[in-house]
């Protein structure tokens, strides 16, 4: 949730949190990444069901008689804004949030996102979908760890990828209307940087909460949620970017 309120410590500098023996933030973080990993167990799972169980898929879609996608139904549009709505949500009713409510708002995105993601299953192959997985995966452990790992601030860095954060969602709802092939590649590009750099910022930023949080355990509990699904999100969307940009279609 920290996306929508980004950061519990925004004045503690780099150099703070250069304590790599640290025990306590080893299992804050290993916290998060088996919060994130769970997460998109369940989220390829229920896309898994919404884009290969018939049932529920024409439920959710509109599908050519050789399984390809054709568009959405009302309840897959429903589905697929839904998590943007939730967001919206939590970051004005949740000021004071605690780690059931944070949990709670965590699993319902991920479920809805989840379950949005069938759309994956009918555009791209298999084998695609796989690699570009395994290829996203590796790439979130490289980034992350030098989030964790760098002494520089990143915060500057990070305020600047938010601001163009802003500027492909826009263009994206823009695109939805133009349909350039030549706009949406270069929102691809784009997203691709921007979905990197914030995973190495959102990392930095969770290493600076756990020591301002100062041991606090629900505060703690409920920033792991938030750091859970931001990185969570991240992961998504830079996987979503490399699967438009180089991924198989049906």
């Amino acid at each position: 949730m920290s996306d929508f309120n980004r950061g519990y410590a925004r004045t503690i500098p780099a150099d703070r949190a250069d304590m790599s023996v640290d025990a306590g933030l080893r299992a804050f973080m290993l916290g998060v990444y088996n919060k994130v990993a769970l997460g998109l167990v369940v989220s390829a799972a229920l896309a898994f069901l919404t884009g290969s169980y018939p049932p529920v898929r024409d439920l959710m879609f509109q599908v050519t008689a050789d399984g390809r996608l054709a568009g959405f139904t009302l309840l897959g549009m429903i589905v697929a804004f839904a998590p943007l709505a939730v967001i919206l949500f939590g970051a004005f009713a949740l000021r004071n949030a605690t780690p059931k409510t944070s949990g709670a708002l965590y699993w319902t995105i991920v479920s809805l996102i989840g379950a949005s993601l069938g759309v994956v299953v009918l555009v791209y192959t298999g084998a695609s979908i796989a690699s570009t997985f395994l290829i996203t995966a590796t790439a979130f452990g490289a980034l992350s760890l030098f989030g964790y790992t760098t002494k520089k601030d990143l915060t500057g860095f990070g305020s600047f990828l938010i601001m163009g954060l802003f500027g492909i969602v826009i263009a994206s709802v823009v695109n939805m209307f133009l349909h350039s092939g030549p706009m949406a590649f270069i929102i691809n590009v784009l997203g691709l940087l921007i979905f990197s750099g914030l995973i190495a910022y959102d990392t930095q930023r969770l290493k600076m909460t756990y020591y301002q949080l100062g041991g606090d355990q629900a505060a703690m509990g409920v920033a792991t949620n938030y750091g859970a699904l931001s990185l969570y999100i991240n992961f998504i969307n830079l996987f979503q970017t490399l699967l438009a940009l180089f991924g198989d279609r049906r």
